[in-house]
């Protein structure tokens, strides 16, 4: 029987266990929160308690800010919850 066929039949099914461990930012979704800013209302996904790495903003006001900006808000929102 060929080695490398044999490697696969058995790295594969690893893999595949292993990908459905891995939980997607979808699956640590909290409900919205609304946080206020000078320059108006912006709306956040937090996911994570334990981390604010995934934390975005999903509706902000856009003409009078960035969304790299909006996203900031969020992470601030997120790095104020852990404490």
């Amino acid at each position: 029987m060929n080695t490398s066929f044999t490697k696969i039949a058995l790295i594969v099914p690893l893999f595949v266990t292993l990908a459905g461990c891995i939980p997607s930012p979808e699956d640590l979704e909290s409900t919205p929160v609304k946080v206020q800013t000078p320059k108006g209302e912006v709306t956040c996904q937090l996911y994570r308690q334990d981390r604010v790495i995934w934390d975005r903003a999903i509706n902000f006001p856009a003409t009078k800010m960035s969304v790299p900006e909006a996203d900031a808000y969020c992470r601030q929102e997120g790095q104020r919850r852990l404490k």
